[in-house]
């Protein structure tokens, strides 16, 4: 329009101009949110599950303080009858931390700690092996995954130790970016993090979460600790997909205690107050259990996540993320959306906010690795908010095929490359023996029955030889890893394995 003249010098077209746009802006300002109801949200959610062979899922999806659906569909087992109803126990995985930084903003409304407080004001024993990040460090840091520690997660999921002892070792990680100057996920630090809010709470962490937010917001289906956990008849069975596609069910997982990255575990009929809470800022039934200003703290953006390609197909619309505290801030679509994902052994879920359209969406799945999540997420966004549609089911499982399409020609390439007749430098036995890591510990390498068996952790693993001084886990979660001997002058120094160095005790 402003490239044309006869706009710009005619009053009388410029009058109309603006009895139109007057007229566009009314219609916009009288219109409501896009009609949504209940059978909507089911037939998205069939879709979802027939395109992607989800044995069952959990939606909740509220709006504007008013709850359209919380149910459950699909089955509990794979080849079991046995319903997801609105009562099934679902992990909510990652979705954890955004509880714990709620718990983290009720003590700063209390004056207990502040985000930038140093984390050894409230944790003593918390060290950063960087001497400039370990004098820095703050509550804020923590939950903001910029300290610059990569993820580590097997220092936290199956581990036998304590957070006590998770926590020291989190002091002997090297540190592998910049302090303050990068992006690296880390749910070891939102486990210090809990604690922090357990010193300064004088309660453990999950009974700060109860006491604070669970029982306030009436969500009696919550269960937190590994004894409630095991406790619940109605509870989802976590699957993976097996080697022809069909999903195989896995073992529930259980800690020896709650942890404040990944431990609680909700159903349909727990979500709705939860999403509602946070999209109130901080209310619940007319009572305020977290101030908004650090509510909203805690969904403001803290650190810059670079969108990379991994970043681009997860949010293709988006032109910014960032990380806050236990939530991602992005943009879709033109919204400004709040969300974050969630995953553990056989399980999938999304947490979605879209503040100030006052959704709120959650979608759980008990099967691992499906953007299925992504895929009904997306959807909903759209039709809640009257967005052109897309579907999204056919652009995310793309991803997938595209993703297993690699791992495939990947794992033919290496077993093409594979020399197995390539024989081990040194002596079985003299692979035998402790090998050492700062943060990891000890890993212990055995021989049974003539073959190795390389122990770590909780676990305990018989090894296959590959190639040289290679070796495959056979089985188990870290199936199809490699323990790597290093080996010189007939004596064996150290071993890789999960992407970590031993070095042989002497």
């Amino acid at each position: 329009f402003c490239g044309s003249a006869s706009f710009v010098e005619s009053g009388v077209t410029r009058s109309l101009l603006a009895s139109l746009l007057l007229g566009l802006l009314s219609a916009s300002a009288s219109a409501g949110p896009t009609p949504f109801t209940p059978a909507d949200a089911d037939r998205a959610a069939a879709e979802a599950i027939k395109e992607w062979g989800v044995p069952g899922a959990v939606l909740v999806v509220v709006r504007d303080g008013k709850t359209i659906v919380a149910k459950g569909y699909g089955v509990r087992k794979h080849g079991i009858p046995d319903a997801v109803d609105s009562d099934t126990l679902f992990p909510l995985a990652s979705g954890t931390k955004a509880f714990t930084s709620a718990v983290l903003a009720s003590l700063v409304d209390d004056g207990k700690l502040g985000w930038d407080d140093p984390v050894r004001k409230h944790l003593p024993t918390f060290r950063l092996s960087d001497p400039r990040a370990d004098a820095l460090v703050t509550v804020r840091d923590l939950v903001t995954h910029r300290t610059g520690v990569a993820r580590h997660d097997l220092l936290l999921f199956h581990a036998p130790w304590d957070r006590a002892e998770l926590i020291r070792r989190i002091g002997k990680l090297p540190l592998a970016g910049e302090f303050r100057g990068s992006y690296w996920y880390n749910s070891l630090l939102f486990a210090a993090a809990g604690q922090v809010a357990a010193n300064r709470g004088d309660a453990g962490w999950e009974e700060l979460v109860r006491d604070r937010l669970v029982t306030p917001l009436g969500m009696t289906g919550v269960a937190i600790t590994p004894e409630e956990q095991r406790a619940a008849k109605n509870r989802a069975t976590g699957h993976t997909r097996g080697a022809d596609g069909t999903p195989t069910p896995v073992a529930w997982y259980t800690e020896h205690e709650p942890n404040p990255s990944n431990s609680i575990c909700a159903t349909a009929n727990d979500l709705p107050a939860w999403l509602n809470f946070q999209l109130a800022d901080g209310t619940h039934a007319g009572k305020r259990l977290v101030s908004a200003a650090n509510l909203r703290e805690t969904k403001t953006p803290q650190t810059p996540m670079r969108i990379d390609d991994g970043l681009r197909d997860a949010y293709p619309d988006t032109v910014q993320a960032s990380y806050a505290m236990g939530w991602v801030v992005y943009d879709h679509r033109g919204r400004h959306v709040v969300g974050h994902g969630g995953a553990i052994d056989g399980f999938r879920g999304q947490f979605t906010l879209l503040p100030k359209d006052k959704v709120g969406i959650a979608v759980l799945t008990n099967l691992a690795g499906t953007r299925m999540t992504n895929a009904l997420t997306n959807t909903l966004i759209d039709r809640l908010c009257g967005l052109e549609p897309k579907d999204w089911n056919p652009y995310f499982r793309k991803l997938d095929d595209t993703d297993l399409a690699a791992k495939k020609a990947a794992t033919e390439k290496r077993d093409r490359d594979r020399k197995p007749d390539v024989k081990p430098s040194v002596s079985v036995d003299a692979f035998a023996g402790e090998y050492a890591h700062p943060a990891y510990g000890t890993a212990k390498v055995k021989v049974a029955d003539g073959k190795l068996v390389w122990e770590w952790s909780s676990f305990r693993l018989p090894l296959e030889h590959w190639e040289a001084d290679a070796f495959r886990i056979r089985d188990g979660l870290l199936a199809g890893e490699f323990v790597t001997f290093e080996t010189a002058d007939g004596a064996v120094s150290a071993l890789t394995a999960i992407s970590v160095r031993f070095a042989k005790s002497k």
